[in-house]
């Protein structure tokens, strides 16, 4: 006899479980499908248990900075790395639990399993003990996420060439790490490393790190990461690896030639692919796009009225918080209740230092022939950055020339993805320079740097000097 529901949810991620969770609690009965864990990729081999060791590195490493406070130290700190990933598993397996808890106290019910479509409103089930199901649904939610991408050659075996899941779970941090890739995930993993005294390099295709970040908020991580001794190599390209005994040796093709690196393991960093295969999408007569990602309306409703799609899996950006909010929407739609605001999607990029970013770019903006005004603070002129010694890095707000809208703005230092949420609530509300700037901001913190910037973009900075004779406060 088949499983009857009105939403089957398949993929149990951060996009799947949120919109189990709403849909709840607006009275539909929902199944929640997942292959592996609740959680999905974010919390099980990405989000939680990468900061959770970035944060063991850091603060392995603070104590470098701390002679300047007037601290000693007369033994060296060490990491019991056994139990720093023994505590890391703990930390996300009570989130599992507790994802769990939650779809059933909010009326919802979760197998592990995998799903495959058989019509608009069937699905066969394979559950993990390998029974067969039956599911009959009202409306389902594909949010199946996304899979490490790799390059020819250099297919992820788990052991010499790894993603970030297995990165996460290595019973050592190796000697010698090289990252092919200079994106996100390849500097918040390498960076940690490093820290942990990894000899870390970094092999980037583009002639610059981060490419999805504008070029100047990139340019105090480049300084740490020098300073933690990490070797880039941009515009350049892996061409090969071998083993040489103990060891692994990986080709690249430089600008200034081929050159041998020499390294335990080879980190594959070069982006994600939505996981959209083997789900039956195409019988259902779901329409996908050429990378497999699939089309969904404003709605999350694919093709097929009765089949919504959310987060990875209908495209970028590759986002947690991206693919709880289309949960939500999804949610809403499926219920018939009206629709909250999306809103614009912020990053952040948990490398030394942060990087944090909601709404336009200058760059976007430009290009789109906008008249705008940009305005930046550096921490190095805050007095609570100077007092924690955390001083690289900037606040940077973009706005119309005329009405003073605020377009986009950002960090990079200090605790930068906890400071981005006040500026999300600015974009978001369509708030003014002059709003924000007349807002009091508690003294001496770190988001008083956006109220600063605000101040530097109207031309009329308080804590750092005003723009020179003839430039604008859009080239401070």
């Amino acid at each position: 006899m088949a499983i009857k529901t009105d939403v089957l949810i398949i993929g149990g991620g951060p996009g799947g479980y949120v919109a189990a969770i709403k849909l709840g609690q607006l009275g539909k009965k929902v199944l929640c499908v997942d292959r592996d864990k609740l959680g999905g990729e974010c919390l099980n081999y990405g989000c939680i248990p990468s900061k959770a060791l970035i944060n063991a590195a850091g603060s392995l490493y603070k104590p470098h900075k701390a002679e300047a406070l007037g601290l000693q130290h007369s033994d060296e700190l060490s990491i019991d790395w056994a139990r720093t990933i023994n505590w890391k598993g703990q930390l996300v397996s009570a989130f599992v639990k507790n994802i769990g808890l939650l779809i059933r106290s909010n009326k919802g019910d979760w197998l592990q399993g995998s799903a495959k479509l058989t019509g608009k409103n069937s699905a066969e089930l394979i559950l993990a003990d390998g029974k067969k199901e039956t599911v009959e649904f009202s409306h389902c939610i594909v949010a199946t996420g996304s899979q490490a991408s790799s390059l020819p050659g250099f297919a992820i075996d788990g052991k010499d060439i790894i993603g970030s899941k297995e990165a996460l779970d290595l019973t050592e941090p190796p000697k010698a790490l090289a990252v092919i890739g200079g994106g996100v995930i390849g500097l918040e993993i390498g960076t940690f490393f490093a820290k942990l005294g990894t000899k870390v390099t970094v092999v980037e295709f583009l002639d610059n790190i981060l490419p999805v970040i504008e070029k100047d908020m990139t340019v105090p991580v480049s300084r740490i990461l020098q300073r933690l001794g990490v070797e880039l190599h941009l515009g350049s390209k892996a061409k090969s690896w071998a083993k040489k005994g103990k060891s692994l040796e990986l080709t690249v093709e430089t600008p200034e030639g081929a050159k041998k690196i020499v390294c335990d393991k080879i980190l594959m960093a070069v982006g994600r692919a939505p996981r959209t295969k083997d789900l039956g999408l195409e019988q259902a007569g779901v329409e996908l796009d050429k990378r497999g990602h699939i089309v969904v309306d404003t709605e999350m409703m694919s093709s097929v009225p009765s089949i919504y799609a959310i987060g990875d899996c209908v495209g970028q950006p590759y986002l947690a918080h991206k693919a709880s909010r289309e949960g939500i929407i999804a949610a809403q739609s499926i219920a018939g209740m009206p629709l909250e605001a999306r809103g614009a999607v912020p990053w952040a990029v948990f490398t030394d230092p942060e990087i944090s970013w909601v709404g336009e770019t200058e760059t976007e903006a430009k290009a789109r022939g906008a008249q705008i005004v940009v305005g930046k603070f550096p921490f190095s002129a805050s007095g609570r950055a100077q007092a924690v010694r955390e001083t690289e890095g900037f606040c940077k707000v973009v706005a119309e020339a005329r009405g003073h809208k605020i377009l986009g703005a950002g960090f990079v230092g200090p605790n930068a993805s906890d400071l981005i949420g006040e500026a999300c609530l600015a974009v978001q509300l369509g708030a003014t320079l002059e709003q924000v700037a007349s807002t009091i901001h508690p003294h001496p913190t770190l988001n008083e740097a956006f109220m600063e910037a605000c101040e530097a973009a109207l031309g009329h900075p308080i804590h750092t000097l005003p723009a020179p004779a003839g430039r604008t406060p859009a080239s401070v």
